[in-house]
Protein backbone atom coordinates (compact mmCIF):
# COMPACT_ATOMS: atom_id res chain seq x y z
CA UNK A 1 0.00 0.00 0.00
CA UNK A 2 2.78 2.54 0.69
CA UNK A 3 4.43 1.69 -2.81
CA UNK A 4 1.02 2.84 -4.21
CA UNK A 5 0.47 5.80 -2.53
CA UNK A 6 4.25 7.33 -2.61
CA UNK A 7 3.65 6.89 -6.52
CA UNK A 8 0.94 9.77 -6.23
CA UNK A 9 2.84 11.79 -3.83
CA UNK A 10 6.57 12.02 -4.86
CA UNK A 11 6.85 15.72 -5.86
CA UNK A 12 4.26 15.45 -9.04
CA UNK A 13 5.34 19.07 -10.01
CA UNK A 14 8.82 18.27 -10.04
CA UNK A 15 9.82 21.04 -7.78
CA UNK A 16 12.99 22.13 -7.66
CA UNK A 17 15.67 24.39 -5.34
CA UNK A 18 16.14 28.05 -6.27
CA UNK A 19 12.39 27.87 -8.61
CA UNK A 20 9.70 30.27 -7.77
CA UNK A 21 6.44 28.74 -6.44
CA UNK A 22 3.26 30.55 -5.10
CA UNK A 23 1.91 29.68 -1.63
CA UNK A 24 -1.81 28.83 -1.46
CA UNK A 25 -3.49 31.30 1.13
CA UNK A 26 -5.70 28.24 2.74
CA UNK A 27 -3.82 28.43 6.50
CA UNK A 28 -2.34 31.71 6.01
CA UNK A 29 -4.92 33.90 8.32
CA UNK A 30 -4.85 37.64 8.12
CA UNK A 31 -7.42 40.64 9.33
CA UNK A 32 -9.37 40.51 6.37
CA UNK A 33 -12.98 41.41 7.14
CA UNK A 34 -14.29 38.65 4.90
CA UNK A 35 -11.98 35.61 3.21
CA UNK A 36 -13.95 36.11 0.35
CA UNK A 37 -11.89 39.02 -0.01
CA UNK A 38 -8.80 37.88 0.80
CA UNK A 39 -5.85 36.70 -1.61
CA UNK A 40 -6.19 33.16 -3.16
CA UNK A 41 -2.35 33.15 -3.86
CA UNK A 42 0.94 34.45 -2.53
CA UNK A 43 4.09 35.30 -3.53
CA UNK A 44 6.40 34.46 -5.53
CA UNK A 45 8.52 32.67 -3.04
CA UNK A 46 11.89 31.04 -3.78
CA UNK A 47 12.02 27.57 -2.82
CA UNK A 48 15.34 27.35 -0.40
CA UNK A 49 15.98 23.55 -0.43
CA UNK A 50 13.88 20.17 0.37
CA UNK A 51 12.98 18.58 3.16
CA UNK A 52 11.82 15.34 3.12
CA UNK A 53 9.90 13.98 0.59
CA UNK A 54 7.12 16.65 0.43
CA UNK A 55 7.91 19.38 2.08
CA UNK A 56 9.80 22.62 1.05
CA UNK A 57 11.38 25.71 2.63
CA UNK A 58 10.55 28.88 1.30
CA UNK A 59 12.15 32.24 1.55
CA UNK A 60 9.59 34.65 2.77
CA UNK A 61 9.62 38.46 3.97
CA UNK A 62 11.08 39.24 7.26
CA UNK A 63 7.66 40.36 8.26
CA UNK A 64 5.93 37.23 8.41
CA UNK A 65 5.86 35.73 11.46
CA UNK A 66 5.20 31.84 10.17
CA UNK A 67 7.06 28.39 9.98
CA UNK A 68 8.84 28.99 6.07
CA UNK A 69 8.78 24.96 5.35
CA UNK A 70 5.42 23.89 3.76
CA UNK A 71 3.73 21.00 2.23
CA UNK A 72 3.98 20.29 -2.12
CA UNK A 73 0.41 20.89 -2.21
CA UNK A 74 0.08 24.39 -0.78
CA UNK A 75 2.86 25.20 -3.10
CA UNK A 76 2.37 26.23 -7.05
CA UNK A 77 4.83 25.93 -9.85
CA UNK A 78 5.03 29.70 -11.59
CA UNK A 79 5.09 28.91 -15.18
CA UNK A 80 6.92 31.13 -17.48
CA UNK A 81 4.23 33.29 -20.04
CA UNK A 82 2.85 31.91 -23.20
CA UNK A 83 2.61 34.87 -25.27
CA UNK A 84 5.10 37.42 -26.03
CA UNK A 85 2.41 39.95 -24.33
CA UNK A 86 2.05 38.00 -21.71
CA UNK A 87 3.64 40.16 -18.59
CA UNK A 88 5.37 38.02 -15.65
CA UNK A 89 5.34 40.66 -12.93
CA UNK A 90 4.91 39.42 -9.58
CA UNK A 91 2.83 40.82 -6.77
CA UNK A 92 4.82 43.49 -4.49
CA UNK A 93 5.48 41.15 -1.15
CA UNK A 94 3.57 42.05 1.84
CA UNK A 95 4.83 43.09 4.69
CA UNK A 96 3.23 41.73 7.98
CA UNK A 97 3.45 43.58 11.27
CA UNK A 98 1.69 42.29 14.23
CA UNK A 99 -0.47 39.87 12.24
CA UNK A 100 -1.69 43.10 10.04
CA UNK A 101 -0.94 44.22 6.52
CA UNK A 102 1.29 47.36 6.06
CA UNK A 103 1.74 49.44 2.26
CA UNK A 104 3.46 52.18 1.84
CA UNK A 105 1.58 55.12 0.64
CA UNK A 106 3.40 56.71 -2.47
CA UNK A 107 1.20 59.93 -2.61
CA UNK A 108 -1.57 61.28 -1.07
CA UNK A 109 -4.00 63.23 -4.34
CA UNK A 110 -6.78 64.75 -2.15
CA UNK A 111 -6.75 65.67 1.23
Amino acid sequence: MKRQFDKKRWNPQGLQEGENVWLEAKNIHLNRPSKKLDQEKYGLFKILKAIGQGAFQLKLPEGWMIYNVFNEDLLTQCRKPYYKGQPMEPAPPLDIINEEEEYKVEEIRKH
